[in-house]
């Protein structure tokens, strides 16, 4: 698999590839981004997003922030 380190990512990146629905969308992500990904690997990264369940703080961090009429005051 390509090496990439997901703590360099950005939560747009993160953002985009999360959005991105088949391999060559995601090839075509990361050749702009300057990786190479074989369609093997953009596959498995896919089944891996799939995967994934954010918690709140993550998801906070790619939406771009919080909504404070959402969130508990805090003290």
């Amino acid at each position: 698999m390509a090496n990439i380190n997901v703590n360099e990512l950005t939560k747009e990146q993160i953002a985009k590839a999360m959005a991105c629905k088949t391999a060559e969308e995601l090839m075509e992500l990361a050749k702009a981004e300057g990786v190479e990904l074989t369609k093997e690997e953009a596959k498995a990264y896919l089944a891996e997003m799939e995967d994934v369940e954010l918690d709140g703080e993550h998801l906070k961090e790619i939406a771009g922030g919080i909504n404070i009429y959402c969130t508990p005051p805090y003290n």
